[in-house]
């Protein structure tokens, strides 16, 4: 298979946690897929279109990284299934913290019982970027604290007018 590597999230919003795993894994592939879950079984502050919007604005714009290497799409199906549409056997996943492990490993696990072919791996972002959840960034900036630490500037700009 080439090197292309699926990165799926929620990202509701993108944070520099996420940016870190992805700017490590451009190192390792030759391409990455920022695949953004569309599933409804969840609350999200942003729509899938307004958060693969932040994500192009965050990554392309305000930290212009290549649009050759990465494409931002959404998707609602198994991430297997995502793997397949594009020829790659590795998933990537971020990791912070020991309390992430238990459920990313059940979660590779599963991804492995469905796809035998697919490669969980786990990047960790750089330890001043590890205690960042987008759900902390969410709660500071609803409460007026200054986010410039956690994410992009578009991003930035995003939520405040999503709390305005």
């Amino acid at each position: 298979m080439s090197k292309i590597a699926i990165y799926p999230g929620t990202f509701d919003p993108i944070t520099f946690g996420h940016i870190d795993v992805i700017k490590k894994s451009l190192k390792l592939f030759e391409k990455i897929i920022v695949a953004v879950s569309d599933g409804k079984n969840k609350k999200y502050l942003f729509d899938v279109d307004e958060r693969i919007e932040i994500i192009k604005k965050a990554l392309f714009e305000d930290l212009k990284l290549s649009r050759k290497k990465i494409t931002v799409t959404s998707f609602t199906s198994l991430t297997t299934d995502l793997c397949k549409k594009y020829k790659s056997n590795i998933i990537l996943r971020g990791l912070r913290a020991v309390s992430d492990f238990e459920y990313e490993f059940q979660l590779a696990g599963m991804n492995r019982k469905l796809d035998n072919n697919i490669e969980t791996l786990f990047l960790m972002s750089d330890i001043e970027n590890q205690i960042i959840s987008s759900k902390f960034v969410k709660e500071i900036v609803k409460l007026g604290g200054d986010i410039k630490k956690f994410t992009t500037k578009s991003t930035i700009i995003s939520l405040k007018k999503k709390y305005e």
